[in-house]
């Protein structure tokens, strides 16, 4: 069978999700998922039928929380699909190339590699923002460049005078794909607004995290209406079940954004409760954050990893060195973590 698989297949490691990561504990605090389960409904009928490539229903209503029209709306498998659609109807294998900034969401890269796109690398600066000058000299051939805020796993926000620096220099020549997929902890950050001045803009969202669907795998891309039509030549016939899109409308009803916005509110309050504490031990760094999670650097990260992860406390190892990543949970599930790490240190 390996020998049967694409080169390009044969040669490629899976994207390590927290889940393929596995372990075992009581406080899971490695997926930035939400702590609330909350409750839906559904009849399940209708399931001898195909769904509709995009609900109407569903599209109307995302349109309207995110500030734009159903026509610059894309549903998708979550944002992951969406980052997807994009490599595969922009970027011809074997010619083009993307290009992302790490420290950075890892699924960029596993995306281009599986479909035969090459890679482009312009590393973040020292304080993670863009280093536009780098970009510049690379965009040769580049039709996508992918840019995440709030960053994951850094947390910070892209400063927009450079994300509008980055649109002017790509017009014409390359799609500006921004990662919002943490965006409703600090809607004031969004680059929506930005739409109707930038046809080279596309927005990648998510239920996953503010909404806590990350079990449902419902995405969203927000783009002129020229660029959603490319991506539905290229979307699966039914990409979204109908019991899929009937939870994301519910949640996106209005007692289910009311619901949303309070639950919004609470993780950003038991972030900012973690960061006053972690902030406080001795020798411990800790970045200012703009999702559901914080990085946090230490003077020996893999030790705290494993000894959280031998206690029960799951957290996620980064690729920067000696820092972790702690998904904000209820405010339980904070103070075990908050006391376990001072206990360590003590």
């Amino acid at each position: 069978m390996e020998k049967l698989a694409r080169k390009q297949v044969q040669k490629l490691t899976p994207y390590l999700s927290a889940r393929r990561i596995g372990g075992t504990g009581d406080v899971w605090l490695n997926a930035n998922e939400s702590p609330f389960d909350n409750e839906y409904k559904t009849d399940f009928a209708r399931l001898n039928r195909y769904s509709e490539c995009q609900p109407k229903e569903l599209i109307e209503s995302y349109a309207a929380y995110a500030g734009v029209k159903p026509e610059q709306t894309l549903t998708s498998r979550g944002a992951d699909e969406g980052i997807e659609l994009l490599i595969r109807a922009f970027c011809e294998p074997g010619e083009d190339a993307i290009l992302y900034c790490p420290p950075t969401y890892g699924m960029y890269s596993i995306s281009a590699e599986t479909i035969g796109v090459e890679r482009k690398t312009v590393p973040l600066t020292a304080d993670w923002q863009l280093d536009l000058e780098g970009i510049k000299q690379n965009l040769e051939g580049t039709k996508l460049v992918f840019v995440c805020s709030p960053n994951n796993p850094t947390g910070n926000l892209v400063k927009r005078e450079d994300i509008v620096s980055l649109l002017e220099m790509t017009k014409d020549k390359a799609i500006v794909v921004m990662d919002e997929a943490y965006i409703d902890f600090c809607p004031e950050a969004s680059t929506v607004g930005l739409l109707a001045e930038y046809p080279n803009l596309a927005i990648l969202r998510t239920l996953s995290k503010a909404f806590a669907l990350a079990g449902l795998r419902c995405g969203f891309t927000l783009a002129n209406e020229a660029l959603i039509n490319i991506l539905l030549k290229v979307i699966a016939p039914y990409p979204v079940p109908i019991p899929v899109a009937d939870i994301a409308t519910q949640a996106l009803s209005e007692a289910g954004l009311a619901r949303a916005k309070f639950q919004v509110l609470d993780l950003n309050a038991n972030r900012a409760y973690l960061q006053v504490g972690l902030s406080m031990i001795q020798g411990l760094e800790v970045f200012e954050g703009w999702g559901n999670y914080l990085l946090v650097k230490f003077p020996d990260g893999d030790a705290v990893f494993k000894a959280a992860w031998d206690s029960g406390i799951i957290l996620r190892n980064s690729p920067i060195e000696n820092c972790v990543r702690i998904s904000v949970g209820s405010r339980d599930e904070c103070e075990k973590t908050l006391g376990f790490i001072r206990n360590y240190y003590n």
